[in-house]
Order: structure tokens, then C-alpha cells, then sequence
């Protein structure tokens, strides 16, 4: 996919220190100290929802990645961390990235999908709070978002978001 000189591809193993140097400039230092790191821990992401974002020079502009969980005993999607060079905040290259993670995501059969972030920004892609549903200690609730990627996929899901391995 292509946009404005930017290139979304999936992430691979040579892209990761990359990737981390990323995350390590636009999230404070102890980022893998969240609540949400504590879910990723032992799980492997979902490979075609962890994406490039590279300028045509093949600069990387943004990256984001995305790990199977389970709310109660429920699959979901967890979304991020999702991150854009300074340098290139602005462009809309969140959006991009976050537009085609919800299409490969609903392509591949998943569900729904949900993330810890500002309610008002993330409105905008179909996200709303999650009553009921429970990220692990610090996290404010209010900041616990869902988006439905087919109708109805969040009704009557409730209760505590735990690790999820073999969901891939």
C-alpha cells in the first residue's frame, strides 16, 4: 500500500531494532514497565498486523504492532504500540497505518479489536471506552477503547484482558 510517498510493509526481522529504536524515541524510556507490555509478554505478535511505515527512500516514518488477547475468554486484537518519527508527526501517517491495520485485521477474520489511548482521537476509527472490560492494574478505564470490526463483535464481552497465545 502506498500513500504520499509512504510504503506500508509487514514488519520483519530485520526491521525490529529498527522498530525498537522507534518505540525507544517517541515513548518514555520504561514504555516495557505498562500494563499492556505485561500482555505481550511470551505471546508472538500477529505478524501481518505488525507494519512499516518507510519513506521512498526507505526511511522508517512509523511502525505499529499488534498482539492477540483475550478478554475473559474472548479473542481480541491489541493494538500498539503504534509510533511515528517525530520528524514525520502530522503527515497522517498514524492514520495510515491505523486504517490498515483495522482492513488486514477484519480481513483475516478477526473480530474486534482494542487499545489503551485518548478516547477522542482514536473516535475517529470507530473506537468507544470498553465498560467491563479490565486491563491489568494501572490502566484507567477510561482509556481502554474497542472497536468492532464486524456488528456487534464487543456485546456482552466483559471482564479481565489476559494473555492470549495460539490465537495467531
Amino acid at each position: 500500500m502506498q500513500q504520499a510517498a509512504i510504503v506500508l510493509a509487514e514488519e520483519t526481522a530485520n526491521d525490529w531494532w529498527e522498530v525498537e529504536a522507534l518505540y525507544d524515541l517517541c515513548f518514555a524510556p520504561g514504555r516495557s514497565a505498562l500494563s499492556s507490555y505485561r500482555l505481550r509478554d511470551g505471546v508472538d505478535p500477529i505478524g501481518a498486523l505488525c507494519l512499516t511505515a518507510r519513506d521512498a527512500d526507505g526511511v522508517l516514518a512509523g511502525a505499529v504492532r499488534n498482539w492477540p488477547v483475550l478478554v475473559d475468554d474472548t479473542k481480541a486484537i491489541l493494538l500498539g504500540p503504534i509510533a511515528v518519527h517525530p520528524t514525520r508527526q502530522g503527515e497522517g501517517i498514524a492514520a495510515l497505518l491505523m486504517q490498515h491495520c483495522l482492513t488486514v485485521a477484519r480481513e483475516t477474520g478477526w473480530e474486534r479489536i482494542m487499545l489503551v489511548g485518548d478516547g477522542p482521537y482514536y473516535a475517529r476509527f470507530g473506537f468507544h471506552i470498553l465498560p467491563g472490560v479490565e486491563m491489568p492494574p494501572p490502566t484507567n478505564p477510561d482509556r481502554v477503547l474497542g472497536a468492532a470490526l464486524i456488528d456487534g463483535a464487543w456485546d456482552d464481552v466483559f471482564g479481565p484482558v489476559r494473555p492470549a497465545r495460539d490465537c495467531n
